[in-house]
């Protein structure tokens, strides 16, 4: 995502650590579509909902989120590359061809992370998902944010969406109101944009939560982001189009926080995250709308 980069004002390396070439990032999303900028990094789909062994995106949001982190631009000669293209995709279909889902197949797909992250070598959990907190769903509540702290309680760095539905206070989505995951809001809002066919502006959710803890811990792009589309390998299709939201802004931290790991491998997910809030810049927004502050990719890898 060229516009990405120009906004985070980050010249990423051509060449990660030799240690770091392999970090995974598991994506549960939608699935992921078999587009040339993921040039065979793609290394196991798992499909929670059907059990297909063939990879699949029938509603495109997965394909998108992954092409923000990790695509490496071959099918535009480099134009639209992902924060972190030398690294893996492990993806998981948790959700269906609307994007909704049932928090047992996310849960599922958590505890499948966690139980092959060394196979892997799964260091970051993508989760552009999340779910508005409703009077006498506190239980469902209670088990998705307790599977996201499983995955975080087992060293795996864990970001989530803070999600769409800001102006107001107190709107962040669940599991990005848990206090250990690392959730991110959009930092570029402001902008009009067009989602799910309605246009709106000021999306991003705010906190704090209703436990009072400030959140979402940081924002990044998520405007009118350009990335991969499923809809290529069709006759009229197109490889890249454009989303917004949260959903978008998230796997910009995420591929950010992989490129960290592929310079500092032996780094815990505390770790990075103390590193995360440290290299932040004050964007002059209330603290629960931004957070530490805006993503600045070149602080993060450069101050150590």
């Amino acid at each position: 995502m060229n516009r990405v980069r120009e906004i985070i004002h980050c010249n990423l390396p051509h060449e990660l650590g030799k240690k770091g070439q392999n970090i995974g990032i598991a994506v549960l999303d939608t699935g992921i579509c078999l587009h040339p900028d993921f040039n065979n990094r793609i290394i196991t789909f798992h499909d929670i909902l059907h059990g297909k062994l063939s990879l699949y995106d029938d509603c495109g949001h997965g394909t998108h989120v992954s092409g923000i982190t990790a695509s490496d631009g071959t099918a535009s000669n480099g134009q639209y590359t992902g924060i972190a293209p030398k690294c893996n995709i492990i993806s998981l279909k948790v959700l269906d061809h609307k994007g909704n889902g049932n928090i047992s197949d996310v849960l599922k797909g958590i505890e499948w992370i966690v139980k092959n992250k060394e196979r892997y070598n799964i260091r970051v959990v993508n989760i552009s998902v999340g779910m508005n907190p409703k009077k006498g769903e506190e239980n469902k509540s209670e088990r998705l944010i307790g599977g996201v702290e499983y995955a975080w309680e087992n060293g795996l760095v864990v970001v989530t969406a803070a999600g769409n539905n800001g102006p107001k206070s107190q709107t962040i989505t669940i599991p990005g109101v848990s206090k250990k995951v690392i959730t991110v809001g959009s930092s570029d809002d402001q902008q009009i944009t067009d989602m799910y066919g309605r246009k709106k502006s000021n999306y991003s959710s705010r906190g704090p939560t209703s436990s009072c803890v400030c959140k979402p811990d940081i924002v990044a792009p998520g405007s009118n982001i350009i990335s991969c589309s499923h809809n290529f390998m069709k006759r009229s299709g197109k490889p890249y189009c454009i989303k917004s939201g949260t959903s978008m802004a998230t796997p910009v931290v995420t591929g950010a926080i992989a490129l960290l790991l592929s310079q500092y491998p032996d780094m815990d997910n505390f770790e990075v995250k103390m590193h995360l809030k440290e290299s932040a810049e004050d964007l002059n927004l209330p603290k629960n709308q931004q957070g530490w502050g805006g993503l600045n990719v070149e602080k993060l890898l450069s101050e150590i």
